[in-house]
Parts: C-alpha cells; structure tokens; sequence
C-alpha cells in the first residue's frame, strides 16, 4: 500500500458525517489548499432521475462574483451579429467555417450560441456538441438574436448548471482566493437558482445533500440549513 502524504493523513482525520456552514468549510479548504489557487466547488444531490424529461434540472446562473476565470466562447453568426459577438469578446466567431472546425475536433470551449438563423448550421453538430453539454439551447439564453449580451454574460461569470446521471449537480463559484463573503454570495446564487428549477416530476425531498470542495482538498458536508428553501 503506498504511504500516505502528510496532507492525505490530515485529511483522513477529518470526521466525514459532520456538517459544515459554509463559513466553517471554507476555513477547512483553506487549510489543505494546495500550491496553486484552487477552484472552490458545490456538489447537489438531488431527489430526481434525469431519465425522466420531468425530472431534469438545468439552467443558467450568474454568479455575483465570477468564477475566477476566464471562459472561452464561439459564436455562430453572420453579419452584424458576428461583429457585435466579436466586439463583446467572443473567441471564436462563424459559420460553416465553424462548424467545420468543431468537425475536426477543435472543440476547447466553455460556451457556444448561436443566433436562431443559425440553427441549421449548428443543428449539424449535434452529435458533437450535444455530448459536451455545448449545444446551443433556446431556453439556456445560447440561441438568441442578441449575441453580444449573451457573450458578456457568459465571459462575466455565468455559468450553466445541468444534473448529472445519478442525480447530482456539479458547480464551481470561485476561486479558494476569493473572500469568504464573495464565495458566499456565488454559493447561494447558485444554490437558489437550482432549488427554483425544482422540475414538475421531483418526489420526495428534493435537496438531499450538498457538500464543497476545492480541487485538491477535502469533500466536506454542508449543512442544508444554509440553503434557502432546501
């Protein structure tokens, strides 16, 4: 059996059935962070099976804060729309000429829109996109005529939540060197927004648990008292 680390023998001991507000579990992260900044990290298990179109849950966030990075976003828009998007920052900007890069792999982005004229192009890429997560949604604010404001939103800390085949959401709301009060305002952001987009067909309790981590460190349990409506 290799040997421990230090760190891994201090993270052994913590006890793993406590609760945490999340005050407390961002001085746990803070104390086993590791040498570089580490992005801060909610886990939601929720009471629905997403292999039910009733029980899906996914949308869109704006944390108050950011994320602490950068995203990289394409644009599939043609005129007008491609300059606004190219204005408002956007990475990558086209049309067939897009979509045949993406055919060839080159796929490094964090979000994709499209405005709706567009949608014949992109609708080609489905099988592409769609297992990413990238596929441009109408509901999701991705397919829209104003391409700029959705490109703002997406490089300004918007980030999309989707629930996960066990029934799970992963999110990041910062950085381990954001302040307490900054992580804070993303984490509720975040967990508001998912407690609203409680889908139709949820039985039972719907928020089961919620825990946070950071990249290198510990899973720590939070309590649900800490999240509003839970």
């Amino acid at each position: 059996m290799a040997k421990q680390t230090k760190k891994q023998q201090t993270v052994a001991k913590l006890d793993a059935e406590k609760l945490y507000t999340v005050t407390e579990a961002l001085a746990v992260l803070r104390e086993h962070k590791g040498k570089f900044d580490e992005t801060v990290e909610v886990a939601m298990n929720l009471g629905v099976d997403p292999r039910h179109a009733d029980q899906m849950v996914r949308g869109m966030i704006s944390l108050p804060s950011g994320t602490g990075k950068t995203a990289k976003v394409a644009v599939f828009a043609r005129g007008d729309n491609a300059e606004k998007a190219l204005a408002a920052g956007a990475d990558k900007v086209g049309a067939e000429d897009l979509m045949e890069d993406m055919q060839n792999g080159n796929l490094d982005y964090d979000r994709v829109i499209a405005t709706p004229d567009m949608m014949g192009v992109v609708g080609r890429l489905g099988k592409v996109l769609g297992p990413k997560g990238l596929m441009p949604n109408p509901k999701l604010g991705t397919v829209t005529p104003n391409v700029e404001q959705a490109v703002k939103d997406a490089k300004g800390g918007q980030v999309e939540f989707r629930v996960e085949k066990q029934g799970i959401i992963h999110s990041g709301i910062g950085k381990l060197s954001f302040a307490d009060d900054a992580l804070m305002a993303n984490f509720k952001a975040l967990t508001e927004a998912v407690v609203k987009a409680k889908p139709s067909g949820a039985k039972g309790k719907y928020v089961r648990k919620v825990s946070l981590t950071s990249t290198m460190g510990p899973g720590l349990k939070v309590d649900l008292a800490e999240i509003e409506g839970a």
